[in-house]
């Protein structure tokens, strides 16, 4: 289940996950051509925590209403990375903008002129490759540059690690080794991201401040619901002050979170008559009907409707499919890269937190945040949740209400994905085909081997039928009828087939045969 939390991202492009748009999300191996190898990790001297000479160049950071936090820099491992941010913050680049991205046990983000992620640049303009250097790793502290797929796409936007506690098990199961086990044992930290990120900083002082920012409370996109605030940074020198590297020299007491406010969540509130519903066929299995809504969802819900009734959809496919996840489709070119919404590019359909993915919810795929939503959709299938499970989510940061867990436990779903997608619908009969569909053979790359085709999506009036919510309704009976049917269906089709080839020549006939 936490593999796949860690790996599957729901986004409308085929760009490379970067820190950027995808945090817990990044994999643990490496595709820069500067990382780190086995051999260098493993015998590399761990550096982040030397002693500054008095008179080295040093950062101040200065955050509203949290404190001043003072990091160490490494011109002698991450030269270019060093002089970019030092001139930067010289020229008062960061000063006002914000913390964008702040996820528990993780990092906090900053340092994008736009406030979310897309932006920056560096001080030559544009980007430039910052590389690594085995002697500085993610441990909790470290700042580094965030990436679009390599150091080669490093700009202005930077994070700290706070990181999560690591047990020499767990770092031995990732490949590491020598000096940096043993202070990720120590320190806690982000070691999967070792290699693929410059590390060019390490904080001396107020590693409590940024502890601190990582509580605060996020909604869509990890972004903060109040804004955290860099009021300044400033180039300074060291002059010999304490150094504080580690959260235990601290008198540390994390804040009291307050508790998730506990909304009624209405997925499953069923359609009135006459009501505008959708009627997804699925080529070869079925309808799935769909209920909308607009109250919570309008654009999202009026992008839908209007794509629909265009015919937009008809013909289109469910392009990648992950067991126990989800099916995703409405994209014309069939791979991920495109589509729009019926006003042309993307909008922002925002989120809603009387909705969330439980099974058989509908939502739009998006590449970052809900200002990229397009036409691209997805139908939820998940699974049922334990309290182990829901212990664990927490563990990495992430938070439920009592009517969430409620749900999640007795219909199942994809809970991580609350809060970052907008959802505008629910499955009210039909999602025996959509659990069936998940079923289907994938390649590499989550695309179904042979097409899950989209026949058509037709916007209809709701029929009074008794909704069927939850996969719990559709007995063992219809599914076997349903089989029974589609199989004798399939057959039919096969003999007809079979009846068009004879009559063909040999050599039409093995064409088709080698496609």
């Amino acid at each position: 289940m936490f593999k796949r939390i860690l790996a599957a991202l729901l986004c409308a492009t085929a760009a490379a996950a970067s820190l950027t748009s995808c945090g817990k999300e990044i994999s643990y191996s490496s595709n820069s051509e500067t990382s780190q190898s086995a051999g260098e990790n493993e015998t590399a001297e761990v550096m982040n925590f030397t002693a500054p000479q008095k008179g080295d160049t040093i950062i101040e950071m200065n955050i509203k209403d949290y404190g001043t936090v003072k990091i160490r820099l490494f011109p002698e491992y991450a030269e270019k990375g060093v002089e970019n941010f030092v001139e930067l913050a010289k020229k008062g680049y960061y000063d006002g903008l914000t913390f964008h991205r702040v996820i528990k046990d993780f990092m906090i983000q900053g340092g994008d002129p736009l406030g979310n992620g897309t932006g920056g640049e560096s001080f030559w303009g544009g980007k430039f490759d910052g590389g690594t250097d085995p002697h500085l790793i993610h441990a909790a502290g470290a700042l580094a540059y965030a990436n679009s797929g390599s150091t080669a796409t490093d700009g202005s936007q930077f994070y700290i690690v706070t990181g999560s506690e690591c047990d020499a098990e767990s770092l031995s199961s990732m490949g590491i080794s020598g000096p940096a086990l043993d202070v990720y044992t120590k320190t806690g930290g982000a070691p999967w991201l070792d290699g693929s990120y410059t590390v060019f900083g390490q904080v001396f002082d107020g590693l409590d401040v940024i502890f601190n920012i990582q509580h605060v409370a996020t909604g869509s996109n990890d972004m903060p619901t109040t804004p955290v605030i860099i009021e300044s940074i400033k180039v300074s020198e060291y002059n010999g002050e304490d150094l504080k590297w580690y959260l235990s020299d601290y008198n540390y007491q994390p804040p009291t979170e307050a508790p998730i406010e506990n909304v009624d969540l209405n997925n499953f509130t069923a359609p009135e008559e006459g009501e505008k519903v959708v009627d997804i066929k699925i080529k070869d299995r079925g309808d799935v009907m769909v209920k909308l809504f607009p109250e919570y969802a309008e654009k999202g819900v009026d992008n839908f409707l209007q794509l629909a009734e265009s015919g937009y959809y008809d013909g289109l496919t469910f392009h990648r499919v992950i067991k126990d996840f989800m099916i995703q489709g409405g994209d014309p070119n069939g791979d991920g890269t495109g589509g729009e919404s019926v006003w042309g590019g993307e909008f922002d359909g925002g989120t809603d937190p009387h909705l969330c993915h439980a099974a058989g919810a509908l939502a739009y795929a998006n590449s970052g945040g809900t200002a990229t939503d397009g036409s691209q959709f997805y139908i939820v299938t998940g699974e049922k949740y334990t309290s182990d499970d829901f212990e664990k989510l927490a563990a990495n940061g992430y938070k439920f209400s009592e009517n969430a867990q409620k749900i999640y436990s007795e219909v199942g779903g994809a809970p991580w994905l609350d809060g970052s997608y907008t959802l505008f619908g629910q499955v009210f009969d039909g999602l025996d085909i959509v659990f069936d569909a998940q079923n289907v053979d994938t390649d590499s790359a989550d695309k179904p081997v042979e097409d899950l085709i989209i026949e058509s999506v037709k916007v209809v009036d709701y029929d009074g039928r008794a909704p069927r919510w939850y996969i719990s309704d559709y007995s063992t009976a219809d599914s076997e009828a349903e089989t029974t049917e589609n199989t004798e269906e399939t057959e039919a089709a096969e003999s007809e087939e079979t009846t068009a080839a004879e009559s063909e020549t040999p050599e039409a006939e093995t064409t088709a045969a080698a496609e």
